[in-house]
């Protein structure tokens, strides 16, 4: 007993010491325990940002790519087989119709058109000859029509060997720009062989794409606006004047061929284009910021605000453009929504709006 006596009495020290220096420490812990009504409301409101639903013109534009070509374009190329004599352009060269490009060797072309001539010249003299005899009764008439079919073949051969010696001048079919040959002096060429490309750049044609959606949308004569990634920040304007009649069957697609001016030649054949096509304009369309959407279980909704709470709204959407997205059902004009903070919300959650979007902000957006 007298060996517990040292224990009590240092308890008794430490709840006297907790009684002096913790005389309300029970009642602030009871106070602590205490609800705090105004505290507690104020925490379920959740702070959101709101905007209202727009009504818009929306355009409904049609993006494709495509690749620039020329004009007209062609690979130049001999119609006969020989030796090339001279050129008579130089590379990247802006040459006319009719001008001469290639000369080939024409010496046995000359030759046989000598004697074709020469040839002709015989017929010819003998034809007359059969002419004044048989007037006189000297020549059958057999003998006169073979006279006359031996002149005919005669001239005949001597426009054959003029057309032939032509040939060996090749001339440039259309207005344009040579590129680099593939040839030199001195090579000999067969039927057919590419020798340099003339190509038509002033005026430029647009191949694209569109899909089979898009037909009742285009037309001949429509405007495009075109982009060219080795060009950053600059437009180009273009008409549509061509729809192939057959659509592509492997990926549905219309084939659409649109042609644009190109006067300083800055642009070239062969460039990655950007197209946009002018669609269809929709008037009073409900439109809200991208931002507004959620996804809730393979639907979006929104969320709209009465009487201080947010309310879930289903709603269905249409296409989106510069971050605003269409509305096509389920929530009428000017409606307030949620824009941010919606992701705390649930429906019936009270709501505090911290700030609100104006439609000037929106639209410039």
């Amino acid at each position: 007993m007298r060996k517990l006596w040292p224990v009590i009495l240092v308890l008794l020290i430490a709840v006297g010491l907790a009684v002096v220096l913790f005389p309300n420490g029970h009642k602030s812990l009871r106070a602590e325990k205490g609800p705090k009504p105004a505290q507690q409301s104020q925490s379920r409101a959740v702070a959101v940002e709101v905007a209202p639903a727009v009504t818009a013109v929306y355009q409904e534009d049609l993006r494709s790519v495509g690749s620039l070509m020329s004009d007209e374009s062609v690979q130049i190329a001999s119609e006969i087989s020989g030796r090339i004599e001279s050129f008579r352009f130089s590379e990247g060269q802006t040459v006319s119709a009719g001008d001469e490009l290639v000369k080939l060797d024409d010496a046995l072309a000359r030759a046989e058109l000598v004697d074709a001539q020469a040839r002709f010249e015989l017929a010819r003299a003998n034809l007359e000859r059969a002419r004044t005899l048989s007037k006189s009764g000297h020549v059958t008439e057999r003998a006169q029509d073979e006279a006359k079919a031996a002149f005919e073949t005669a001239r005949a051969a001597v426009e054959l060997a003029n057309v032939r010696l032509a040939k060996h001048v090749i001339k440039a079919p259309f207005d344009g720009i040579v590129g680099l040959r593939n040839a030199s002096v001195g090579a000999y060429v067969s039927i057919g062989t590419p020798i340099v490309n003339l190509e038509k750049i002033d005026v430029l044609k647009i191949d694209f794409k569109l899909p089979e959606a898009a037909l009742t949308q285009i037309f001949p004569g429509q405007s495009v606006t075109v982009e060219v990634d080795a060009i950053p920040g600059r437009t180009f304007e273009a008409e549509i004047y061509a729809i192939n009649p057959m659509v592509d069957v492997n990926g549905r697609a219309l084939h659409v061929r649109a042609r644009m001016a190109n006067p300083d030649l800055i642009l070239r054949p062969g460039l990655f284009a950007r197209v946009t096509v002018k669609g269809r304009e929709t008037r009073n369309v409900v439109m809200v910021p991208e931002s507004a959407i959620v996804p809730r279980a393979g639907e979006s909704v929104v969320y709209t605000i009465q009487g201080g709470k947010a309310v879930e709204t289903k709603v269905t959407l249409g296409r989106r453009s510069a971050g605003m997205v269409q509305i096509l059902s389920g929530l009428e004009p000017n409606t307030t929504v949620v824009v941010a903070g919606q992701l705390k919300l649930s429906n019936g959650s009270e709501v505090e709006i911290v700030q609100t979007q104006s439609p000037s902000a929106l639209e410039k957006s």
